[in-house]
């Protein structure tokens, strides 16, 4: 506990701590939870036996709880945290203030995650790994068993680049910014090259275009992946973006921030949804219909991947952006018109919108992906989101990002187990 003396020349309001704790909202074991971590002071009250705090610094306490933990409009009260990387609003995205769409149409992968970590735009701005960390990289991901998933590569490999890169404790924005600029392109150099599909040099998704297939690139179907990159670099706070703010939080290093989001993506509700969207475009095409496979996901009690977002009352913006560029490249003709068939059987009951899930599943079916190739690309993409906001985190107050468990088990004392 902190005691203070009042400052000199300066009249106080004293409260007590149950009237702190009912301007708080909370227990008055709490309020000494504050003083013990530093965001309260407290003076022993004279002649008396508790402690008494500054109606100010409570009240500059509860306007705070009250910021970070309303949530913005139609949240529920979830969390809320402050951050100057994504707005998603009426139905479309920014990042820093810049229509992510526009932006993602006009820049590669590489020049939006630039304005994403520093609000600066570095035109041809292109990501390149030492031959050193690659190689350490690969040596891990090779040892990994043939069926091993993407994304365990990817968290292998950035752990293994951890490993090498004596500097990860620094913190520093430059020194952050080093690591992204090399880890990105290390992750994708460490995935196994497929057999025709090489490319080893260019904009990044170039290089890991050689990575998801083995047909030859063109240009249309490489600035679909270039564009579906840019797309997916950030969302605000998902998941797996909340993971790493909370790593972040306790000073972990970018690697294991990265890596702390990599474990949260495999969830078939965020990063590997666009593989089970991919599986059923797969099935659709093999029917020749949509409405025998809508039947037997809605059957087995399944939610139809690719479709709906509680983000977007409408068609999510990716989505859109993604469908304009596949429209122009002949072979995905097939997959999209299976996609506009899920959307519109799915519409007789739901009238639920195409997501980014679903496009992201239009591009992997028709350029020859296997069905984990869109979760691939949703990391790869979303690493550089992650930075951005660990990069934000460093910035705040240390540990900002505990809370308090709310226990709703027996009562102590009990009786010690036989």
């Amino acid at each position: 506990m902190r005691d203070q003396e009042p400052a000199p020349g300066r009249p106080e309001r004293r409260l007590s701590t149950k009237e702190t704790a009912e301007l708080l909202g909370v227990k008055p074991e709490t309020v000494y939870a504050y003083v013990s971590r530093g965001q309260l002071s407290s003076r022993r009250d004279p002649g008396g036996r508790g402690s008494t705090f500054d109606a100010e610094e409570v009240a500059a306490l509860a306007r705070r709880n009250r910021r970070e933990s309303a949530g913005s409009p139609g949240s529920g009260g979830e969390l809320s945290v402050r951050t100057r990387i994504t707005l998603i609003e009426r139905d479309r995205y920014y990042f820093r203030g810049v229509d992510a769409t526009e932006l993602a149409a006009r820049h590669s992968y590489e020049e939006v995650a630039e304005w994403l970590w520093t609000g600066r735009m570095r035109p041809g701005a292109t990501f390149t790994a030492p031959e050193a960390a690659v190689a350490t990289a690969r040596r891990a991901v090779n040892a990994l068993p043939e069926h091993t998933a993407p994304t365990d590569r990817l968290r292998v490999a950035a752990i293994a680049a951890a490993a090498e890169d004596p500097l990860r404790f620094d913190l520093s924005e430059e020194a952050v910014l080093g690591t992204a600029r090399v880890l990105i392109p290390t992750l994708v150099a460490a995935l196994p090259q497929r057999e025709f599909g090489h490319l080893a040099e260019g904009p990044l998704a170039h290089r890991l275009w050689g990575r998801l297939t083995g047909r030859e690139a063109d240009e249309a179907s490489l600035r679909a992946l270039d564009t579906a990159l840019a797309l997916l670099v950030d969302h605000d706070l998902a998941a797996s973006t909340l993971a790493v703010r909370v790593a972040a939080s306790a000073r972990a290093h970018a690697y294991a921030a990265v890596s702390a989001g990599l474990g949260v993506i495999e969830g078939p509700l965020h990063g590997a949804a666009s593989g089970l969207a991919h599986r059923m475009l797969v099935d659709v095409l093999d029917r020749g219909t949509a409405v025998p496979v809508i039947a037997d996901e809605l059957r087995a009690g399944r939610r139809i991947p690719g479709l709906g977002h509680r983000l977007y009352q409408g068609e999510d913006p990716r989505a859109r952006a993604l469908f304009a560029l596949l429209e122009e490249i002949p072979r995905a003709e097939p997959a999209l018109l299976a996609a506009r068939d899920v959307v519109a059987t799915t519409a007789r009951h739901a009238p639920l919108h195409a997501n980014v899930d679903l496009a992201l599943a239009v591009l992997t079916v028709s350029c020859g992906m296997p069905a984990t190739a869109g979760e691939t690309i949703f990391a790869v993409a979303r690493t550089a989101g992650w930075i951005a906001h660990a990069l934000e985190e460093y910035g705040e107050r240390p540990l900002r990002m505990r809370p308090s468990g709310h226990y709703v088990g027996p009562r102590p004392p009990q009786p010690l187990p036989d």
